[in-house]
């Protein structure tokens, strides 16, 4: 199975990413069949060098079966070459459990009246 992954490259601490087609059960740094593109997490977000992706391939590998990691269906979603994938599950914020609430109110009850104390004096 072909998959469309990062490899990392860079010095420590200075991480540099290649977008590559790979074999599924090859080593993450390790062989590959073409480039496709490069990601690097150091630049800042509006800088054009930051992701570049060679479209045309990437259209090409997908066509043939090939699948993108959730990282790259990212990127690839960011770039308009596939529908932007939904956000899993785990990253949304969970609800306020109860006792949070509960906290939160009297929280708020309490700010509420200390600054009305002052003013009655």
């Amino acid at each position: 199975m072909l998959r469309i992954r990062l490899t990392r490259g860079g010095a420590k601490k200075r991480p540099f990413y290649r977008i590559v087609v790979a074999d599924s059960r090859a080593p993450r740094d390790g062989r590959f069949i073409e480039k496709l593109g490069s990601y690097d997490p150091m630049l800042p977000k509006e800088h054009a060098d930051r992701l570049v992706i060679k479209e045309e391939r990437v259209k090409y590998w997908l066509g043939v079966g090939a699948q993108p990691s959730d990282r790259v269906a990212r990127f690839l979603g960011l770039s308009g070459v596939i529908p932007a994938p939904a956000l899993p599950e785990q990253t949304k914020q969970p609800a306020p459990k109860k006792k949070a609430q509960e906290r939160a109110a009297e929280k708020a009850k309490a700010a509420a009246a200390a600054a009305e104390a002052p003013a009655e004096a």
